[in-house]
C-alpha cells in the first residue's frame, strides 16, 4: 500500500485519537495543541451529551474534534521547518547574541572554567 491508498483509507478527516498516533503523543496533548490554535481542527456535533449517553473524550460536551489530514501533514512539515531554521539560527554567528536568543547567551563550548 503507497501513501495515497494509506491517506484513502484513512478518510479526510482524522479523530484526535488518529492524530495523536500518528503524532506519537497522547490525545489530551494533541487536545491542547487544538485548544491552543498550534493544530487547526473543527469541532463536528451538537451540544450536550452524544447519542448514547457517553461523554466524548476532549468534547467539552460540545461535539467531537476532527483534524483535517491535509492540515496536520502541513502541521508536521511547518515543524520541520521550525527546527530546521532553529538549529541554522543556533549555529549562526548571531546565536549567541543574547538580545536575539530569548535572553539566553548559548556558547559552542560551554565547558566549565577551571
Amino acid at each position: 500500500m503507497d501513501d495515497s491508498e494509506a491517506a484513502s483509507a484513512v478518510g479526510r478527516f482524522l479523530t484526535l485519537a488518529d492524530t495523536a498516533e500518528i503524532l506519537s503523543l497522547t490525545a489530551a496533548e494533541v487536545l491542547e495543541l487544538v485548544r491552543t490554535g498550534e493544530l487547526p481542527a473543527i469541532r463536528l456535533g451538537t451540544r450536550g451529551t452524544p447519542a448514547g449517553g457517553a461523554a466524548m473524550i476532549g468534547s467539552g460536551g460540545a461535539g467531537v474534534w476532527r483534524v483535517e489530514r491535509i492540515v496536520l501533514e502541513s502541521f508536521i512539515e511547518a515543524k520541520y521547518e521550525e527546527a530546521r531554521r532553529m538549529s541554522l539560527w543556533q549555529e549562526s554567528d548571531f546565536g549567541n547574541i543574547p538580545e536575539l536568543s530569548g535572553g539566553t547567551i548559548i556558547r559552542p563550548d560551554d565547558s566549565p572554567a577551571s
